[in-house]
């Protein structure tokens, strides 16, 4: 039987005049690895700092096993700034002594991308102080993870780090012993590491089983069974879960409890997201043209992030951009974002791009826009319009839109001075899409969004006709919104990457393992360095190597959405069989076609 490490009994705690816990009564185990959710504001960080016992309860008590040991992340760290990150992290230890530690190394490699800190000016002897807010935040992960502990307590870990920093933590964190209670809003994170979750509502906390995508059929067949029938057909939770089902089945864990309810609750829900609808009124939008580069060179500084790059975003893409820090893709939407503002007469240092005559833009950067701090939330939205076209024949108010991003009647007129970081981002978002734009830039627009806001906006941008590119670390919110993933992975080119995520990560691992294998002999030096550079294409060969690339990759995509059309045809003729064999044949030709794209595709871009 697993060992109780804490007992929280009938805890309550009230700020103001709000109960943000009201008689909690929880416990975690040996072995537990537990997620917590809800909306910002309702006291899951609260929650936590009760549990870790850095913050007393009103009422109730919380009882902690003799002796645990425990780690606390929280989001303000206790760094000394004066010291450095080798004394913060490693200690007392001599190099030997942690070199030969492997679980030093692999916390390093993990989080610092290397023993010696390459991103650090002076490595493990930097000082502190003048680090950033993220430097910080993965210096004290790293303290906490480096020491052994009965109880790890996590407050948004993933804030700060990259896509393959958040695949490395969730990998490690399976991999150890030691309990967790983590805080996050990272969907992914939390089906990678977490068997239980505790869902924050309205000073309660409800309790499931497994991870985020069995939190969500839980969810759904819990309020399947409160709810009126026709309040769980309105209720946006079944947009998701089908989702889930449908949209993304290989990341979903095997449900723990009985799932038919839950796949009746679904039954009839579409697709999230009418892909060829979408694209046709895109293009009765932008027309024909987006954004156009030719041969396009992006800098920063003396820095060259991206050289002789063709590409096209054509209307009604759907692009995620992931890559390592700094190479480029904030850069490349910023490029775009001064061509589309001088519509097409400021050009990047080499190369053009053509910007479509119909283009409206709007760019969410990861900076928070300043505002009038004494506009209330209302206003703020209707200074920009005060009703939006959704498309379709869809329109909402300024204040209906407000309530869909969380904004209640009376959140409304609250100063904007008075809102919180989380809900000045969502304030952000929403102003852009009361603008109807036609292209939309989203520049890691997850920071400081809780899940629920997240989902609302999912929900906004699957009927949003336009096209879009998004930047971000989360993994879950990329899958969901976007349909194709391309990378910069630090050489300065840009690729498209068939597989998304998975295959970047990958690729990502090869890149490093070449670059720390053993260097080759010198001999081998020697050999190549009189090797003749025939196999090298030239700049002419390269450019229409791009351009055949992109001409695949428009080509799998009218593949993809008439696989889609055959799929709903098959569907609605399943019982004429003359009529289901002739579509089956014409879905067996695509499946071929595409197969002999993607390898030709693959054969470019490795060449490129």
């Amino acid at each position: 039987m697993a060992t109780n490490l804490v007992n929280v009994e009938a805890v309550g705690k009230v700020y103001g005049t709000r109960a943000l816990l009201d008689g909690v009564s929880l416990g975690v185990n040996e072995g537990d690895r537990i997620g917590v959710v809800g909306r910002n504001g309702d006291g899951k960080t609260t929650l936590i700092r009760i549990l870790a016992k850095l913050e007393p309860a009103d009422d109730g008590r919380v009882t902690h096993a003799g002796g645990l040991r425990a780690g606390v992340l929280t989001q303000h760290d206790s760094l000394d700034p004066a010291a450095t990150v080798r004394h913060e992290v490693i200690g007392d230890l001599a190099d030997h002594e942690w070199a030969g530690n492997a679980k030093i190394r692999d916390i390093l490699t993990g989080l610092f991308g290397g023993l010696d800190l390459p991103a650090f000016p002076q490595g493990l002897d930097t000082v502190i102080g003048p680090l950033s807010g993220g430097e910080r935040r993965r210096i004290a992960l790293a303290q906490l993870l480096i020491a052994e502990q009965d109880l790890i307590v996590l407050d948004e870990p993933t804030n700060h780090l990259d896509v393959e920093g958040i695949s490395w933590l969730a990998g490690h964190l399976r991999a150890r012993r030691s309990a967790l209670v983590v805080v996050t809003h990272d969907r992914w994170f939390l089906d990678q590491v977490c068997t239980r979750m505790w869902d924050v509502q309205r000073g309660a906390v409800h309790e499931y089983e497994g991870g985020y995508s069995d939190y969500v059929f839980a969810r759904a067949e819990r309020e399947r069974i409160a709810a009126t029938e026709e309040a769980k057909r309105q209720n946006l939770m079944r947009k998701e879960l089908a989702w889930l089902r449908r949209g993304a089945p290989a990341r979903t864990s095997k449900p723990r409890f009985r799932i038919e309810a839950a796949n009746a609750l679904i039954a009839d829900v579409p697709p999230p997201r009418d892909s060829a609808e979408l694209m046709k009124f895109a293009n009765s939008r932008l027309g024909k043209t987006v954004f156009d580069l030719e041969d396009v060179t992006v800098t920063a500084g003396p820095k060259v992030l991206l050289k002789h790059l063709t590409w096209q975003l054509g209307p009604g893409d759907r692009i995620g951009l992931v890559g390592v820090n700094g190479a480029g893709k904030t850069s490349l939407l910023r490029a775009l974002a001064e061509a589309a503002r001088s519509e097409g007469e400021r050009q990047p240092e080499s190369g053009r791009i053509a910007v479509g005559k119909t283009v409206k833009l709007a760019y969410l950067s990861q900076e928070v826009a300043e505002l009038d701090r004494n506009l209330r939330v209302l206003e703020a939205v209707e200074a920009v319009r005060q009703r939006v076209d959704l498309g379709k024949g869809r329109e909402m108010t300024a204040s209906q839109l407000c309530e869909k991003f969380g904004f209640t009647k009376e959140k409304q007129w609250t100063p904007v001075g008075d809102l919180s970081g989380g809900e000045r981002r969502r304030l952000q978002i929403l102003r852009l899409l009361m603008d109807e734009p036609n292209v939309l830039f989203l520049d890691e627009p997850t920071n400081d969004l809780d899940i629920e806001t997240l989902t609302q906006l999912e929900d906004l941008l699957d009927g949003w006709p336009g096209s879009l590119v998004v930047i971000s670390h989360d993994r879950y919110f990329l899958e969901r919104t976007t349909d194709r993933v391309l990378a910069l992975l630090g050489d300065a080119t840009l690729r498209m990457l068939p597989r998304g995520v998975d295959e970047y990560l990958e690729r990502r691992q090869r890149m490093l393992a070449a670059a720390t294998a053993p260097s080759a002999s010198g001999s081998g030096k020697q050999k190549a360095a009189e090797a003749p550079s025939g196999g090298q294409r030239s700049a002419a060969e390269q450019r229409a190597a791009k351009k055949e690339l992109q001409k695949i990759e428009r080509r799998l995509d009218r593949i993809s959405d008439q696989e889609s059309t055959l799929h709903a045809q098959i569907a609605e003729d399943a019982t004429d069989f003359t009529r289901v064999a002739e579509l089956d044949a014409k879905l067996r030709e695509l499946t071929g076609e595409r197969d002999e794209l993607e390898t030709r595709w693959l054969e470019l871009a490795d060449d490129a």
